[in-house]
């Protein structure tokens, strides 16, 4: 019998690469708003291009991963700004802060 670890090696994969958004998402908010959600609209993109062209299929699952979840990160900045005008996460007092709930 032979064991194959693609699979779970996808699965941590995926696991870490969304355990590292959310602070990625926290802080980033804290110290430059939305500004810069653009950065992750090209993370997004670029890396699911590349997916497409990698052959390996764990590394192009993987880069694939990273890739859509760069995407998601960008309705999450806006979300973090709304969960922050409402008070749950702190805001930054050196930073202007658009008020809108």
């Amino acid at each position: 019998m032979q064991i194959y670890f693609t699979g779970i090696i996808i699965a941590i994969s995926t696991f870490l690469i969304i355990g590292i958004f959310h602070p990625v998402v926290i802080k980033m908010e804290y110290y430059t708003g939305t500004r810069y959600w653009w950065v992750f609209l090209l993370l997004g993109l670029l890396s699911i291009g590349a997916a497409m062209l990698i052959a390996n299929p764990m590394i192009s699952a993987i880069i694939g991963v990273f890739g859509a979840s760069s995407l998601w990160t960008i309705g999450e900045l806006f979300s973090q700004r709304k969960r922050v005008l409402k008070g749950w996460f702190p805001m930054n007092p050196k930073r202007k802060h658009e008020y809108e709930a």
